[in-house]
C-alpha cells in the first residue's frame, strides 16, 4: 500500500466525517474541526487508506502520525507509514494513541512499539449535568463567582450565536486577543479560532455568548464530538470582570444539555501544559480522562 497524503481541506469533511463518526472515539483529535482549524500550526495531511483515515502531522519540520482509525487491516497501513517517515531518518512516531488503539496496535506488532503516555494531551471530560448544575460542595467557589458576576451585572444575557451575532463574537475575540498578544501560547489557538470563525457554518459549530450593558464579555463555540460526548473547542472571556469564566462555561453547559439531552459528557480538550490551564480544568473536577500514549516503533524493520 502507498499512501499519498494532501492537505486537508473543507471538502474532505464528508469523507472523514464518515469515518469519525464510526469510530465514535471521545478524544478530542477525532474530530473534523480539530484537524482543519489547528493546520496552520501542525500543517496537517490527509488521506483515505482503504476504510481507515490516515493523518500526517508536521511540527518544527518532524513528522509523527495519527493512529489510523477505522476498519480493516491496520498492518499494511502501518508498514505505509514506516515508508513515508523513512526520508526523514527518523523512526516511526504514532501520537493520540488511547488504549484501545494500543491494544490494536499491540495485537498487529507485539512489542514492537514503545508506548509512553502524552500527559499534555490528555483531555479533560465532564459530566454534562454537573458543569450545568454546579452542584456539590467541590463546585461551591464556582457557584461563588457566578453569584458574584450576577450581583455585579443584573442586566447579563445569554444567547446563541448567530449569522447575526458572529461578527460581534469575532470583535470581541479581537479584543481579546489583544490583551493576551504577548502570549506565546495563545498565538496558535487564536489562528486556529480565526479558522474556526471563518468557517463556523461549513464546520457545522455552535456557540453562545454572554453579553453585558450591550458588550459581548464571553463566548464559548463547541460541537458534537460523538454519540454522547459534545466538545467544547474555544472559550474566551474578559478575566477582569469577576466570575465571567465560570459563567460562560455554566451557560454553555445548560445550552447543551437543552439542545441536545443525548449528549451525557463535555469533553473540554486537553491543558498543553499550560500550567493556569491545568488548575483550571482540574477545578471542575473532571469525571474521567481521555489518555493518549504515543508509540515510537523499536529497532529495524
Amino acid at each position: 500500500m502507498q499512501l499519498t497524503f494532501r492537505p486537508v481541506q473543507l471538502d474532505d469533511k464528508p469523507w472523514m466525517d464518515r469515518i469519525i463518526r464510526l469510530e465514535d472515539a471521545r478524544s478530542s483529535d477525532w474530530c473534523f474541526t480539530s484537524i482543519f482549524v489547528w493546520n496552520d500550526t501542525f500543517h496537517q495531511q490527509v488521506t483515505a487508506a482503504g476504510d481507515r483515515l490516515a493523518v500526517k502531522l508536521m511540527y518544527h519540520g518532524v513528522p509523527f502520525y495519527a493512529f489510523p482509525i477505522g476498519q480493516g487491516d491496520l498492518e499494511p497501513i502501518i508498514m505505509a507509514l514506516h515508508r513515508d517517515v523513512e526520508p526523514y531518518g527518523i523512526p516511526l512516531k504514532i501520537r493520540g494513541i488511547t488504549a484501545k488503539m494500543m491494544d490494536e496496535l499491540e495485537a498487529v506488532f507485539p512489542g514492537r512499539f514503545e508506548f509512553s503516555p502524552d500527559t499534555f494531551a490528555f483531555d479533560y471530560v465532564y459530566e454534562a449535568e454537573k458543569l450545568a448544575t454546579l452542584a456539590g460542595r467541590k463546585l461551591s467557589a464556582k457557584r461563588n463567582h457566578i453569584n458574584r458576576f450576577i450581583e455585579n451585572n443584573p442586566d447579563w444575557t445569554f444567547e446563541p450565536i448567530t449569522a447575526e451575532t458572529l461578527p460581534a463574537c469575532i470583535d470581541m475575540s479581537r479584543e481579546w486577543a489583544l490583551y493576551h498578544q504577548k502570549d506565546a501560547n495563545f498565538t496558535a489557538e487564536l489562528t486556529a479560532l480565526g479558522q474556526a470563525f471563518d468557517h463556523y457554518d461549513a464546520l457545522g459549530l455552535e456557540g453562545g455568548f454572554i453579553r453585558v450593558g450591550g458588550r459581548i464579555i464571553a463566548f464559548s463555540i463547541g460541537e458534537r464530538l460523538n454519540s454522547d460526548t459534545y466538545i467544547t473547542h474555544f472559550e474566551k472571556a474578559f478575566s477582569d470582570i469577576q466570575g465571567a469564566y465560570p459563567m460562560i462555561n455554566r451557560e454553555f453547559a445548560r445550552y447543551i444539555c437543552a439542545t441536545h439531552p443525548d449528549m451525557q459528557y463535555i469533553n473540554r480538550e486537553d491543558d498543553l501544559g499550560i500550567e493556569s490551564l491545568q488548575r483550571a480544568k482540574k477545578s471542575y473536577y473532571p469525571a474521567f480522562m481521555v489518555e493518549k500514549y504515543a508509540g515510537v516503533w523499536r529497532g529495524a524493520l
